[in-house]
């Protein structure tokens, strides 16, 4: 991404702030990403050391830099306690994004506040015309984000992802968009 076309370090919404993760987040990390209920349906291991976070940490201030992802820390208004991740990685006209969720804020709307301001901020890019994810076929409560979100369930694709947590099994994955009319585009 050039500069004119990088996404903001920082987004408000009602509730929550988005912000870029630093090194003082590194325990809050490791605490989600070292639940195995959290990191069930993902596919990236469970963190079974803090190095593991640290090195989440350096990748993601290598992506700001190179403008391949983003990752915004979830948080709670003016509490700037981690609370989750969400993360998105523009590829010319489409983005894809993803998050994780500290368990004891599952079922609250936060995830799907964060997807909202994230998707929304995703179409002022120049050009970007579609915006999807993917989630596990079991994993309901990510599937009710993606819609409450304003994505829409495109289908499954088959044998779509490793899953590290459950013996590497290779998993299905639901497919959800959300695409703009080519009117509607800002380039």
């Amino acid at each position: 991404m050039t500069r004119e076309t990088r996404l903001p370090e920082i987004i408000r919404t009602d509730r929550l702030t988005l912000r870029r993760p630093r090194l003082s987040d590194l325990d809050a990390i490791f605490a989600y990403a070292s639940d195995p209920d959290v990191t069930f349906h993902m596919d990236w291991s469970t963190h079974t050391n803090i190095a593991q976070s640290r090195a989440f940490l350096e990748y993601c201030d290598a992506a700001w830099a190179d403008g391949s992802e983003a990752t915004w820390a979830i948080t709670l208004g003016d509490d700037d306690r981690l609370i989750g991740v969400i993360a998105v990685r523009p590829r010319g006209h489409k983005a894809d994004f993803g998050y994780a969720l500290v368990r004891e804020y599952w079922g609250r709307g936060i995830a799907t506040e964060a997807a909202r301001a994230v998707v929304d901020e995703v179409f002022r890019l120049p050009g970007v015309m579609r915006v999807w994810a993917t989630c596990s076929l079991e994993n309901a409560g990510s599937r009710r984000v993606l819609e409450k979100a304003g994505l829409e369930q495109e289908g499954v694709l088959r044998a779509w992802c490793v899953r590290p947590q459950k013996g590497g099994a290779i998993e299905d994955a639901y497919s959800y968009s959300m695409v703009r009319a080519p009117g509607d585009a800002s380039n």
